[in-house]
């Protein structure tokens, strides 16, 4: 028979459809919360908790200076576990019932200036070879097509189609969406398709961006690659590509694009998660308005 655990595990992946990395930090967050509950209160089965117990966890947290960020994380973990309880009836009700997240701070991206991307592209040379390909189509596809790193790294050989100039990726939850492809990316691809041929012994086939040795990229391969290439031309503190994806998304709505359109690009399931876009486009329209109307001159 199943433990709760390896249950939880099964409806996260097969019925929530959530990628393997939230899956692991789910499950790492009940695990954290068995133990201290054990050495605290010597209870091991945590389906009979009650919310005292866990608001004592959250003290014990905020004492250890974790972020309210990363105890908010871990109490949707919780919450996602008992609402699993809930729904194979094993309790009738959760405690988590009455739990409010802990306040924090907004925290709004500064995307990238098209300046700094005009004066990337200016500096970088026309690429020589596999791997400078490579790198300047990663820098170039984040930036026209807004995908998240993981739809990166994740994308699939014969997901990218040539002839439409589209590519599939799979998003957060196993959700599939088509971007259409920028007729200058679609020569690069070209191109990074016929270095890529000359690469030997390719182990990950399957994977579209690999290594030189025929490997899938890695996370923390690509973070430091848009990092390194953007510390030639930008200040800021973050430099990422989740930073890259938000310019992509404050771009497309300083130019016109309207947010229904840069919702379905991004893949995001509701407008809400779009909006947080929009500070940067209203920067800019405030910006325009107060260059141009006459009583401001």
């Amino acid at each position: 028979m199943k433990s709760n655990r390896d249950a939880f595990r099964d409806y996260l992946q097969l019925e929530k459809k959530y990628s393997p990395h939230t899956v692991d930090a789910y499950l790492n967050d009940i695990v954290f919360f068995e133990v201290y509950n054990k050495e605290n209160f010597e209870q091991e089965n945590i389906g009979k908790v009650n919310y005292s117990q866990i608001r004592s966890w959250i003290v014990s947290l905020v004492d250890q200076n974790i972020s309210n960020v990363s105890i908010n994380r871990k109490m949707a973990s919780l919450k996602a576990f008992y609402k699993f309880l809930l729904k194979t009836k094993q309790i009738d009700v959760s405690p988590m019932l009455k739990h409010k997240a802990l306040k924090t701070p907004k925290i709004i991206q500064i995307p990238f200036s098209e300046k700094e991307l005009s004066d990337l592209m200016g500096q970088i040379d026309i690429p020589v070879g596999f791997e400078e390909v490579r790198d300047k189509l990663i820098v170039d596809m984040f930036y026209t097509t807004g995908m998240r790193r993981a739809e990166l790294i994740h994308l699939m050989i014969y997901n990218v189609d040539l002839t439409s100039n589209v590519i599939k990726v799979l998003g957060k939850r196993n959700k599939e969406r088509i971007i259409p492809l920028l007729p200058i990316i679609a020569d690069q691809l070209k191109l990074y398709i016929d270095e890529r041929d000359s690469v030997e012994n390719i182990t990950d086939a399957d994977y579209f961006f690999i290594s030189k040795k025929g490997l899938k990229l890695s996370e923390s391969f690509v973070y430091r690659l848009i990092n390194s290439y953007f510390s030639r031309v930008s200040e800021k503190v973050k430099k990422s590509p989740h930073v890259l994806r938000h310019t992509f998304a404050t771009h497309l709505l300083n130019n016109g694009a309207d947010l229904n359109s840069v919702k379905e690009l991004l893949g995001h399931s509701s407008l809400a998660s779009t909006q947080v876009y929009t500070h940067n486009s209203l920067a800019e329209l405030k910006k325009v308005y107060g260059d141009a109307h006459p009583r401001n001159r």
